[in-house]
């Protein structure tokens, strides 16, 4: 698995996500089966893509997909990654988000698309 674009940027796309990416960004969390933290990370995230159009949330279990955690240096869960609309990750952080913060990389995302 190759997640490196040509111009060496990490990008992912439907085939890693197995959902199609947002309009204008997209939320990606990696979670576990036993993770607190990934249930409340879950619920903003949500919230997060119903309150902004063309924003979609895609939860990938880790365990299910340890070529593509591998691949991206994926170390903990929850571990959340914020994709403009070509797929590029242009933010990633671990741990449970705060929704201001979901929201200010969103705008970021939506900048550099």
């Amino acid at each position: 698995m190759n997640v490196r674009g040509r111009d060496g940027e990490q990008r992912l796309g439907a085939a890693e996500l197995g959902d199609d990416l947002g309009e204008r960004a997209t939320l990606v969390q990696f979670s576990s089966a036993f993770c607190a933290p990934c249930r409340a990370t879950r619920r903003v995230l949500a919230e997060v893509a119903g309150m902004v159009p063309g924003v979609t949330h895609v939860e990938i279990d880790a365990e299910d997909q340890l070529d593509l955690v591998r691949e991206l240096g994926i170390l903990k869960t929850p571990t959340v990654l914020v994709l403009d609309t070509e797929g590029r990750i242009v933010r990633r952080a671990t741990g449970q988000p705060r929704k201001a913060d979901v929201i200010a990389a969103l705008g970021e995302a939506v900048a550099t698309s």
